[in-house]
């Protein structure tokens, strides 16, 4: 799954996060500064924020840019000169750039929270009559908002094609890898449903959850310094009273929480999912015989096979009863939890409206990106199942050194081009 598409997949992923942490701290602990030096400074600790789209082209945005095509070059000239591979310029080139339009949406979505303290702040002022203003000031500030929704929206739209050619490229190297090693799988049962749908199913869950749990990763990133900013507003918890870090504590209390119970909740589905597979690929492949003998597939067997199937089915929805309970359950309180907390605060006079928005809108994204786990688990089920499955096929090819096989196919690979 990985040698086809990666090079040297365990040595490549450990760099990359060595690599990846290195150039994070290197920016905090000077790098920023460094900016300076190109004409490129990073803000003054006492300006005002920039709100709008202006903010994504200030000079320490266009510094970052400049600073991460660095790191990626960097990164992939060590590899390209250290394990050449024939799909390295999607593997690693595309990768960065699908990495960097997942972090400029999330910094799009700063953006709009740092405008809705003041433009909220500024409808208060208008619905309580304390504030006056012209009909041209009020679509301004819309306006601000409009061009940061565009931006984004386009990025977004181009980033979901990149991803979906970068993840059939992924397919088209598994493929490419098994159909070479055809001759010692052909036997195994169910290869043809592995290889073709196996892979698909595989490279599409990776797509959906591969990058959802990047921009969690990055949204947690961006909205944790945000929130800690907001809390200033906060005076006190529900219950719990005065604390340090409330609204990180609140956030963090609470996903942990709704994590836990999912996971303890959901944890015998990856298993009857898998005896899902197995008993499915067991009908499909009595079907299949049937399609050529005529002593294959009679109503006897195929009663049977079916009722092993029926019987698999229910006991998963059985399972999955309480399962949901318990994740609906949570996810209906969550879309409270925010205003729970900020109680004490909103009847003491201590937020305005503006402050409210921000406060539920980085709220919302931290607690969503720390949920991750709780509304993807499903779908981890699913990919759980078929990691399984290829796994097991790839044992096959595991019996002789893989290095010799690799070379064999990265040598056929390298004849053809990959893009």
């Amino acid at each position: 799954m990985f040698v086809s598409f990666f090079p040297q997949p365990k040595l490549f992923f450990s760099s990359a996060a060595i690599w990846s942490l290195a150039a994070i701290l290197f920016w905090f602990f000077g790098g920023e500064q460094l900016g300076g030096l190109v004409g490129l400074p990073p803000a003054a600790a006492d300006a005002a924020p920039i709100i709008g789209i202006a903010v994504l082209v200030s000079k320490p945005f266009l510094w970052f840019y400049i600073y991460f095509a660095l790191c990626v070059a960097i990164f992939y000239a060590f590899w390209s000169w250290y394990s050449p591979h024939p799909w390295q310029r999607w593997s690693i080139l595309m990768t960065a750039v699908i990495l960097f339009f997942i972090y400029f949406n999330v910094q799009v979505s700063v953006a709009v929270n740092a405008w809705y303290g003041p433009f909220f702040d500024y409808v208060q002022g208008l619905m309580s009559g304390t504030g006056k203003s012209t009909n041209g000031e009020f679509y301004t500030g819309l306006a601000d908002f409009s061009w940061l929704a565009l931006v984004g929206m386009n990025v977004q739209v181009v980033n979901a094609f990149i991803v979906s050619h970068w993840i059939f490229r992924w397919r088209t190297a598994m493929n490419n890898y098994f159909i070479e090693n055809w001759s010692r799988l052909r036997h195994i049962e169910g290869a043809s449903q592995r290889i073709q749908e196996d892979t698909m199913r595989f490279s599409q869950i990776m797509e959906d959850l591969g990058s959802s749990f990047v921009q969690s990763i990055m949204t947690l990133i961006a909205f944790l310094p945000v929130m800690i900013q907001l809390q200033a507003h906060i005076s006190e918890l529900p219950i719990i009273g005065a604390i340090p870090q409330p609204l990180v504590v609140a956030a963090l209390a609470w996903c942990l929480f709704g994590t836990i119970s999912v996971m303890i909740a959901g944890l015998k589905l990856p298993g009857l999912q898998f005896r899902n597979q197995r008993v499915e690929a067991a009908y499909r492949k009595e079907l299949v015989y049937g399609e050529d003998h005529a002593d294959r597939a009679q109503p006897a067997t195929t009663a049977e096979l079916f009722a092993n199937v029926r019987h698999n089915y229910f006991r998963l929805y059985f399972h999955y009863i309480y399962f949901n309970v318990v994740r609906y359950t949570y996810l209906q309180a969550d879309n409270i939890f925010s205003l729970l907390i900020l109680g004490p605060s909103l009847v003491a006079h201590k937020i305005t409206f503006g402050a409210l928005n921000q406060i539920s809108n980085a709220f919302g994204k931290v607690t969503g990106s720390l949920q991750f786990l709780l509304t993807s688990w499903s779908t981890i089920v699913e990919l759980q199942s078929v990691h399984k499955r290829l796994r097991a096929f790839e044992a096959t090819l595991e019996g002789e050194p893989l290095p010799d096989i690799d070379q064999r196919y990265l040598a056929r690979q390298g004849a053809e081009d990959p893009a």
